[in-house]
């Protein structure tokens, strides 16, 4: 992955801040790391467990000619690539990308192989928009990706090709949404994005929302110009800079289209017809009758408006798109909430179901106009009949959550709200092969739902939305109750009129100490004992309360007012893990509170000098009294820099610690490890951040998580999970290394301890479903320079060895082949982190080489119990303890375990001594058959000759008793009889269960069926041992002839 690790290489100072009154700055020296850990744990990975529903998208692109690929870019995951239509995606943008969001999307007409990609989503939410940084270029249909410029323009809503040049190419940079900024306008290249130049640029207010080229004449565009600007309490959609423009020289010169169109214009989008390129489109919006679709039929000299209808204009800011289908003149769309469609030049509109319903682009074949692929907020989706019917969007793991909560059931559930989607609850691993659609299910609340509940006991879950709805799941019911506060419909209502103001995003908090107690947050905390039915303030109004900022959330045109921009709320509240009646509050202007007495009195404990900012996120120590945490932001304010406090005296005084943060890489949220006191998980814009020294230096460790937005971070069953903005839930399984790592690494070979590890047998995980850890026990070791000689040793608690696993292949081993076992996996061998698992197993029962055994051959499970592991590297050993647990959820007694254990050990002993048996055998058998050959024209050797095929009669006749001999694919398995050893290890399947020990009497009686038979097939088989085999002998030493030596 190519990301960049940032460290110290000097020494800085840390900014002492006081909370109250007056108070010296103090100094302390920052030290640099003294190891980059991310260069050394590759060992420790993530694991995305989706869920595979998608997330938000609003550029997308399909490739003329080629009616399978399809391309789509995530507002926070990257590019994503289908080449079956859609049945499958795949991210083709990691390891090349240094943001995640997606504005734009080309592929060039001439050439499939070039694609242009413009970062930062041109849909501009309040929350959940991320910048970009310029342009990436592929030559390779998307292989490998390069970097081209335009790196400040932070939103980019198109990009245009020309049709038989994929060297010139424009591009529409929105700009910053929160902020004036130069870097906007319209830029050009005739290099293929060498060099740039700005050839349109109205002023620091006005970016480009959309561009649209005439490819029948590519020197002639039109563009729609925007003024906007998003702050936290408003979205100012439209100004002067606002109307649309046209080149007709490929783009050197611009002039602005005025005839019939509103002298006052929002947000503008606009396309010209292929199909008649003198017919024009746009989407305007402007004033109370004058928004909505107009058309030109003179190439832009005149307008006049088509329609007028609301739902075309409708939300605006996050909306206005138009595309004027290419073969027919009369036909265009509008992509609102819903997608509509027009088939008579604009003049009336239809519903176009789409699997969504937030629209946002819409690609059509040029040469087919019934096939096309939507972007929306759920995803990309692809139709080949006009829109009738599309391809599934739950296939793609781009969910953006706000944040994540964990319960202590085994397994574990995640919590979050799906931002454009519901809320979720989603076991973090299954028993079905990964984490599909069937195993998760919906949770309480909304999109943007913080989510509260009693963590031993998950059955009434509170879930939240904006505006202040809060409801309660009762999961034994499968039934929600609203339980707000104060039940107002809210939207659109003006923030200072409301009784409570709460946040798009407001808090919802279960007491540790007491979960029936649960805390929202709006300007004031709200408290309930009684699971809703009632609420009481606990507090006063903890924010800067500033009525100025509390008016309609949009201008001029139109008004926000579904609840994104209420402002002065509290954004955070987190109660102490230690301290009973300890809460802390922080609000979205920057505020924060605590309270010792559960609410009785407030104080306010700010940093001083902060500026009015999110408080994000507020860490309370898990091992400090007084230590707390938090994470500000001020990007709605166009301040990307992180800002991190830490605090050991209750807010008194606070330190700002950001060394090691890249400067535009703010952080959303920090959190304190649960075992190792001073180890620290920062998420942020572009990833996760660590430090060992308690926030004194920071550095990038990303290991192979994709470049994206961290929105929230939590630790279950010592797993780190990350809530992503555009790439789903992502785990790190086990910190142990972390935890046990000292400040530099080990100078010899070391084994850590993991953390016990539950059986389950479960495993598996494909790109379609979110992955399971892989089965068994993760076991983790360091090696400090790359080691040939490698071995683990796993002992019970006698002391008996096992299993070993090694660097190195047995010679001896017979593996590999269809129908046999697989092979003996290796250790790694790479200096570093490396991670190896166990899969709670004996080693694998011997094949037969070229016999076809549709069974399990693994060896069979441990029982739970404690279990030591060695590592032997060279000359070095290491050793740790590892426990084995059985599923909490599981009535059975240490007994019944052992009692199974021993049950299938008998199985695997008959089973080696059957398959070593029939190996010898057959050895015996080549060595007769080889000297029949040899006797065939010598005289006096008949009966010799007659005796070995005897002797080889026997030794088939018992074989075919032991193994099925015909069997070469799985389904022989119902042509052929089964014999003994396949019997045996079908009885071993059945009863080696890791959850369910208890032997049934039936399976029982049937294994000493089976041993008994076995006991009789190994009196055949000794007889021909000692009997035959020594008589074929004989016979030839009678002759003088070489006997023929049994196989040890």
């Amino acid at each position: 992955m190519r990301h960049v690790l940032m460290f110290a290489i000097s020494m800085v100072a840390c900014l002492s801040l006081t909370a109250q009154n007056s108070s010296k700055k103090k100094t302390t020296p920052a030290p640099s790391p003294s190891v980059i850990w991310n260069d050394h744990l590759q060992g420790m990975q993530w694991r995305n467990l989706g869920p595979t529903r998608g997330g938000r998208s609003v550029a997308c692109s399909g490739v003329p000619g080629q009616p399978l690929i399809y391309y789509m870019g995530s507002t926070g995951g990257g590019v994503w690539k289908t080449e079956d239509a859609g049945i499958s995606w795949r991210n083709i943008s990691d390891g090349f990308f240094n943001t995640g969001s997606v504005g734009a999307i080309a592929v060039a007409e001439s050439d499939p192989n070039v694609i242009y990609v413009g970062m930062g989503e041109h849909a501009p939410r309040g929350v959940m928009t991320s910048a970009g940084d310029g342009v990436y270029k592929s030559t390779d249909a998307g292989k490998t990706w390069q970097h081209i410029g335009l790196t400040n323009t932070m939103h980019i809503a198109a990009i245009r090709i020309h049709p038989s040049n994929p060297d010139i190419v424009f591009v529409a940079a929105q700009g910053a949404i929160h902020g004036p900024t130069d870097e906007r306008g319209i830029y050009k290249t005739t290099d293929g994005g060498r060099s740039w130049d700005r050839v349109l640029f109205v002023d620091d207010n006005t970016g480009c929302a959309d561009l649209s080229m005439d490819m029948t004449n590519p020197r002639i565009l039109y563009a729609g110009m925007w003024d906007h600007r998003r702050l936290p309490w408003l979205v100012r959609s439209g100004g002067p800079g606002s109307g649309l423009y046209k080149s007709t020289d490929g783009g050197n010169s611009w002039h602005k289209m005025s005839k019939g169109l509103p002298a006052n214009m929002g947000k503008v989008a606009i396309d010209v017809s292929r199909a008649n390129p003198n017919r024009v489109y746009a989407n305007i919006e402007s004033e109370d009758g004058l928004g909505g679709v107009y058309r030109s039929d003179d190439g832009g000299d005149s307008w006049s408006q088509t329609s007028k209808a609301r739902v075309t204009v409708a939300r605006a800011w996050y909306y206005i798109e138009i595309f004027a289908d290419p073969q027919d003149q009369n036909t265009v769309y509008v992509l609102n909430a819903p997608a509509l469609k027009s088939i008579d030049g604009g003049k009336t509109f239809t519903n176009l179901p789409a699997p969504h319903g937030d629209n946002h682009c819409l690609w059509i074949d040029p040469a087919n106009n019934k096939r096309m692929i939507n972007a929306n907020d759920g995803g990309a989706n692809i139709s080949f009949n006009g829109g009738a019917s599309w391809s599934s969007q739950q296939n793609q793991p781009t969910a953006q959550f706000y944040r994540v909560i964990a319960d202590k059931q085994f397994p574990y559930n995640l919590y979050a709200g799906q931002q454009d989607n519901s809320a979720v609850i989603v076991p973090s691993k299954s028993p079905y092969g990964g984490v599909d659609w069937q195993q998760w299910t919906f949770g309480p609340g909304g999109e943007s739902a913080f989510l509260a509940f009693d963590p031993n006991n998950p059955v009434k879950v509170f879930g939240g939305s904006y505006q202040g709805n809060i409801e309660v799941l009762d999961r034994k019911l499968s039934s929600t109750k609203d339980v707000m506060a104060s039940p107002t419909i809210g939207l659109g209502v003006i923030p200072k009129k409301q009784v409570y103001r709460f946040n798009w995003n407001a808090p919802i908090v279960a007491d540790p100490f007491n979960p029936a107690i649960i805390y929202h947050g709006g300007n004031k905390v709200l408290k309930t004992t009684d699971a809703g039915q009632s609420w009481t303030a606990i507090s006063g109004d903890l924010t800067r309360n500033d009525s100025t900022k509390q008016g309609d959330g949009g201008a001029p045109f139109t008004n926000e007012g579904a609840g994104g921009e209420v402002y002065n709320t509290l954004a955070y509240i987190a109660c102490s893990p230690i301290t009973q009646g300890e809460i802390w509050t922080g609000s979205d202007d920057g505020l924060v509170h605590l309270t010792r007495d559960g609410g009785n009195t407030w104080s306010n404990v700010t940093p001083a000098g902060l500026s009015e900012s999110l408080v994000n996120s507020i860490e309370v120590s898990y091992h400090t009294p007084g230590k707390a945490i938090i994470a500000t932001t001020g990007y709605k304010m166009n301040d990307f820099s992180p800002a991190v406090f830490i605090t050991y005296d209750y807010g008194k005084t606070w330190s700002k610690q950001i060394h090691g943060f890249e400067a535009k890489d703010f952080c959303r949220v920090v959190r304190e490890d649960r075992v190792k006191k001073g180890l620290l998980y920062a998420g942020t814009e572009r990833g996760l951040y660590i430090s060992t020294n308690d926030g004194l230096v920071w550095q990038r460790f990303q290991l192979n998580l994709p470049v994206v937005a961290i929105n929230d971070l939590t630790i279950a069953d010592n797993d780190l999970v990350a809530a992503t903005s555009g790439r789903a839930f992502w785990i790190l399984d086990d910190l142990s290394p972390l935890q046990q790592l000292q400040d530099q690494l080990p100078p010899t070979a070391t084994l850590f301890t993991s953390k016990p590890t539950v059986k389950t047998g479960w495993s598996g995980g494909s790109p379609q479903v979110g992955a399971n850890p892989a089965e068994g026990a993760a076991l983790y070791y360091y090696l400090p320079a790359k080691t040939d000689s490698i071995s683990l040793i796993i002992r019970n608690a006698k002391g008996d060895t096992i299993r070993q696993y090694n660097s190195w292949k047995n010679d001896a081993e017979v593996s590999g082949y269809p129908g046999g076992p697989a092979p003996e996996p290796l250790l790694p061998t790479e200096e570093g982190l490396r991670k190896f698992n166990w899969d709670l197993r004996h080693e694998s029962l011997p094949g037969i080489k070229g016999q076809f055994l549709n069974a399990d051959y693994r060896g069979a499970s441990v029982p739970p119990g404690t279990y030591s592991v060695t590592l032997k590297a060279g000359t070095t050993s290491s050793d740790a303890t590892l426990q084995v647990l059985q599923d909490p959820r599981v009535q059975a007694s240490a007994n019944a375990f052992d009692e199974q254990y021993a049950f299938c050990k008998q199985i695997d002993a008959a089973v080696t001594n059957m398959h070593q048996s029939v190996v010898r055998m057959r050895s015996v058998k080549q060595q007769v058959e080889q000297l029949n050959t040899q006797l065939k024209g010598i005289a006096d050797t008949d009966t010799l000759v007659k005796t070995g095929k005897t002797l080889i009669a026997k030794i088939n006749a018992w074989e075919k008793q032991i193994i099925t001999t015909q069997q070469e694919t799985f389904q022989d398995v119902i042509n052929y009889y089964n014999r003994l050893s396949a019997e045996l290890l079908d009885l071993r399947g059945r009863v080696d269960n890791a959850q369910q020990p208890i032997v049934p009497a039936g399976h029982k009686k049937q294994l000493q069926t089976l041993l008994s038979a076995w006991t009789n097939y190994e009196t055949e088989l000794l007889q021909i041992i000692n009997r035959d085999l020594p008589a074929f002998n004989d016979l030839y030493k009678a002759k003088a002839l070489p006997a023929i030596l049994l196989p040890k």
